[in-house]
Order: C-alpha cells, then structure tokens, then sequence
C-alpha cells in the first residue's frame, strides 16, 4: 500500500469530522454538503458518504477538497438550512488564512506528503545547461516611425523601443534571470530569432496579431483555445478575445471597454507545454488582448504577493500535467493592470484540460 492509500481513511474520518464536529449544533448533513460542494449540479448522497468511508476510502479530487476548505473556514458557510460555499475573493483575511491551513491539511491527508511545509516550487526554474529565450514582436511600423529612439540612423536609437510588450519584457526577464543566474537567457523579437533559438526554452509574450511565433506555436499543439485578434484600434472595433472550443461549439471570453475606448477589464491566458520544435523543451505563452492582459499573465508568477498562491493553484489544479493553459481576468483600475489571483474562481474564465 502506497503512503497516500495508508493515509485516506484519515482523510475520510477528517471529513466526517469536519461535518459532524465542526459546528456540532447546526447538525450538517451529507446531503447539505453534496448541494454546497456541487454548486449548480448537486453531487450525490452517496458519493458524500463514501469520500467519509474509513473503510472503503476514495479520495476526492484537489477542486472538491478547497471547496470543503472554504466552506468549513467560515461559520457563513451556514445560513439556516442552507449550506453553500462563499467566493473566495468573499472571505476575511482570518478566514483566508483559515482556508489555505486547512487546505493544505486536507491535501496532506489525501497525498500523503506534507503540503503545508513543502516550498512551491516556481515555474519559471528550469534545468540546468538549458537555454531560456524570450521573444516578442516587433513593434509595427507604424506605430515606431515617429519614435526617434526606434529609429536606427537616429543617434538616440534604442533597440528596446522596438519592442511589443516592453513592460512585460523587463518584468520577466528580471524575474527568470535571478531564479536562473547560471543560465544563459536572452530576448529577441520574432525577426530576430535564429534556428538554435527555437530549440531552447521559448517564453511568448503577446498574441498572434502580431507575434508570429505565438502563431506558429498555437497552431501546432493540440489546445481548444484560439485568439480572435481585434479589429482595429477604434473604439467602436470589435475587441476579439479568446475562444474556446467545447461541447461542439464554442464560446468568447472578450476583453471589456466603456463607450470610448478605454480598458476596463482585460482577458489573459497563460500557456505552458512541451515545445512544439524540441520535445525536451518547454513553450510557454503569456498573452493578452492588450499589452495589460500579456502583464497580467506575467505577473501572476512573478508579483511577490502573488506568485507563491497563484503556483500553488497550478500545482495542485493541474498536477504533473505536462500542458495546460488558463484564461483569466486582468482588471485595469485608473490604467493600470492588477495581478490575477487565479485562486479567486471568478478571475478564471477557462482552464484546460478540463477539470475531472
């Protein structure tokens, strides 16, 4: 018997416990936590009963266990005969902290390791002696031929001016440089890539309009995730966005503008897998319908305050899976871009592979 199945009928009797002796008075039942857990499509009795069967144990999935974490975090979990589970962004901090103990516990329990003492690792280390490439577009003619620093017969010319997403850039490249300082990490724009580069580890920022790569990547591995690139620059343009193919159809996650034009919310997605030009090599994409969105998709692994919540999430969402991707959320409050907490389940619009 393996640790993690000497350990699960300890998880069954910690839930058990949890509905029994929690909150003795309010006397919760299986099936009020089978209606709380499955939200708008209620789980069965039976299954209840048996993820708090010592006997026959059968551990429930990672997204099921925060759900029990959130719910029994907070006494307003319970409000007469109805039991349901707040939004996470909804909880105090005390409750926060509350959820995030009692979910590593539980995880604990369910794995057989010890989650709460186990550092996160971060997703931006990789293996030694391998090459880190960041590539970016260029930025379009138009947009740079009245910039004196982007022109290079111009004595003030500064390559980076040329650069798509330089905000991204420069957060990035600093946050991989001091995880990886024997590494050798370089950035490029798309024309500047040689066929040694595609063979390293490729980070993307920006999307297909004008980063071609992105375009080359995304076409070659197998993702229900596409980007709609946007019209025009008007404000009265279709704003694209991503969609998302399922179920034989698909659906649009856009990014959100007021009546002129400016960014009120935009829409990030974050995708990591195995290289498409060297299968020993990772690909990962950090994008946006604007260059907040590609931030916001940077940031939520790098920003200090976030970064260790939003990759314990991938951690424990998407396991060892080799590729996944996320859609989510960035809000722009007074123009500026705010980091995504990806545990908040209303930041996320779509992740893949879909949960089990």
């Amino acid at each position: 018997m393996s640790p993690a199945e000497s350990r699960r009928p300890a998880l069954a009797r910690r839930l058990r416990a949890l509905r029994e002796e929690q909150w003795p008075e309010l006397g919760i039942t299986q099936a009020q936590i089978a209606h709380a857990i499955g939200g708008s499509r209620p789980l069965s009795i039976s299954l209840i009963s048996s993820w708090e069967n010592a006997e026959k144990p059968i551990a429930p999935p990672v997204r099921r266990l925060d759900a029990y974490a959130t719910l029994f975090a907070t006494p307003r979990s319970v409000n007469g005969e109805t039991v349901r589970v707040l939004p996470l962004d909804q909880l105090t901090d005390e409750e926060r902290d509350r959820h995030d103990e009692l979910l590593g516990e539980l995880l604990s329990l369910r794995d057989g390791r010890d989650r709460t003492a186990e550092p996160v690792p971060d997703i931006w280390s990789f293996p030694e002696n391998e090459d880190v490439t960041i590539v970016c577009a260029q930025l379009p003619t138009e947009y740079r031929q009245h910039l004196t620093y982007a022109d290079p017969d111009s004595a003030d010319f500064v390559s980076l001016y040329t650069y798509a997403d330089p905000d991204a850039l420069i957060e990035l490249f600093g946050h991989i440089r001091s995880v990886n300082p024997q590494h050798q990490v370089s950035f490029h724009t798309t024309a500047e890539l040689t066929p040694d580069d595609y063979t390293t580890h490729l980070v993307l920022l920006g999307g297909v309009d004008w980063n071609t790569v992105t375009r080359d990547v995304i076409e070659r591995v197998d993702l229900p995730v596409e980007q709609v690139a946007r019209a025009d620059e008007a404000p009265t343009s279709e704003p694209g966005g991503f969609r998302v193919r399922r179920d034989g159809g698909s659906e649009l996650f856009p990014p959100q503008l007021d009546s002129e034009g400016h960014l009120l919310q935009d829409v990030a997605h974050f995708y990591r897998g195995v290289s498409p030009f060297n299968r020993k090599r990772t690909v990962t994409v950090c994008n946006g319908m604007y260059g907040r969105g590609t931030l916001g998709a940077v940031r939520a692994l790098t920003d200090v305050k976030f970064r260790d919540r939003n990759s314990g999430f991938l951690r424990d969402r998407f396991g060892g899976a080799k590729s996944f991707s996320i859609i989510s959320r960035v809000q722009v409050v007074a123009g500026k871009g705010l980091t995504p907490d990806w545990t908040v389940a209303d930041n996320r619009l779509h992740e893949w592979p879909e949960a089990a």
